[in-house]
């Protein structure tokens, strides 16, 4: 028997003899968090073992761990003294229930235009740790935090979507809103609940956007309240004393460098999330575009895409945006119109044949206007109006602080 099958088998049973006192000292989540644990080693177990009979005995032991875990889950929390049904931990963590977005988002790799790097990279953190656990034994462990940083608009809070999609579990998108409280020692709760709510829904992937607004560089100037949050999340993102498999945190920002240096440390992996190549930028015009009926051919595209380096994929979804809305102001300043069928009629040329004088304002039935199709010239004249919002001196300083403490994405 390998020493990796007797250390698995030693954690099932130091996970139940943990859950068992955790059941009798009434502590009923921790208690439920132990089976969990042993729930999920016996299947890993189960898929390493190559003995048989073994593995009849840990699927045995998986449904009857299951069973006790379904009880405890049934048990009410005892109630203190003076009254209170709900522990002061259960009470924030409702709180946090009601004010995250907690889901699965639905967002695949292949709807992110580009950023290959950043995806494998994804891939790696994320997937391979809870479709393929056995991989990671010994010391090659799961990343535990990564930060996306780059120019704003360039994907980040997406990506981490996909990210979110692929693992199939829970998706605690969080800003500042959540965990920034008035009162006193609020907040350090608030960090240490959300993180116990994360564990209690394994596997979850807590996002952090705009991570910089809460977890800046500190100073000497800050106030006492801005410094313990800091450290809250700082001891709870290390997982000290706590089972954190199965718990990935993503960070995202666009200025790395405002970032708390300890902050910086806890994200192992620096991911740097460029602005679209030529590329990317024709993908992200047919992605945006979608099932809009247009005209334009495959070497306008090609044009496009030459025609907006240095536009994030914000810029470009804007300017299709923009573009979509060309033919709804050419039904607005036309002053002629034509039949295409019985039922409908679109904006035309005056020398177009059967065409008739009339403004969109004097079209009685509303529902019979159908739009002309979206054309190059529409984004030609969108480019005039929609510039790039990243400035030169912004890349700079994302490529210099990716030189000294990230990795290309």
């Amino acid at each position: 028997m390998s020493d990796d099958i007797k250390a698995k088998q030693n954690d099932v049973k130091l996970y139940a003899t943990q859950a068992q006192q955790a059941d009798k000292n009434e502590e009923y989540p921790k208690s439920v968090r132990m089976w969990e644990n042993a729930i999920k080693t016996l299947n890993q177990l189960i898929r390493i073992d190559p003995n048989k009979y073994n593995v009849d005995a840990y699927k045995k032991k998986v449904e009857e761990y299951t069973e006790i875990m379904e009880k405890v889950k049934k048990k009410k929390v005892a109630e203190p003294e003076g009254g209170k049904k709900d522990s002061e931990d259960d009470k924030l963590q409702k709180q946090l229930s009601g004010t995250l977005i907690t889901e699965t988002p639905n967002v695949k790799w292949e709807d992110v235009a580009g950023l290959e790097k950043a995806k494998e990279a994804l891939k790696e953190a994320v997937v391979l740790p809870i479709k393929f656990p056995q991989l990671f034994q010994e010391k090659r462990k799961p990343w535990k935090g990564i930060l996306l940083y780059g120019p704003p608009g360039t994907g980040k809070s997406f990506l981490a979507k996909a990210a979110a999609t692929e693992t199939g579990g829970k998706f605690f998108s969080v800003s500042a809103a959540n965990i920034v409280s008035k009162w006193m020692g609020e907040s350090e709760k608030l960090i240490k609940g959300l993180f116990d709510l994360a564990r209690q829904n394994k596997p979850a992937v807590i996002f952090l956007d705009e991570i910089d607004s809460v977890l800046s560089a500190r100073s000497d100037s800050e106030n006492d309240a801005t410094r313990r949050l800091k450290t809250e999340f700082l001891i709870q993102m290390q997982g000290v004393g706590n089972d954190d498999d199965g718990i990935l945190v993503l960070g995202a920002t666009n200025i790395p460098w405002g970032l708390d240096p300890a902050v910086r440390r806890r994200f192992q992996k620096k991911i740097y999330i460029s602005l679209p190549d030529v590329k990317a930028r024709r993908l992200m015009f047919t992605l945006n575009l979608g099932d809009t009926e247009n005209d334009i051919t495959d070497k306008e595209f090609d044009i496009l895409a030459e025609m907006t380096e240095g536009y994030s994929g914000s810029d470009i979804a804007t300017l299709t945006q923009d573009a979509i809305y060309g033919p709804l102001r050419k039904c607005q300043r036309a002053k002629f119109f034509k039949n295409i069928d019985s039922q409908h009629i679109v904006p035309c040329s005056p020398s177009d044949q059967g065409a008739f004088r009339m403004t969109m304002s004097e079209i009685e039935k509303p529902e019979s206007l159908v739009p002309p199709k979206v054309t190059f010239e529409d984004y030609i004249q969108s480019i005039q109006k929609i510039k790039a919002t990243v400035n030169q001196k912004d890349l700079e300083k994302q490529e210099e602080f990716t030189r000294e403490f990230g990795q290309e994405g």
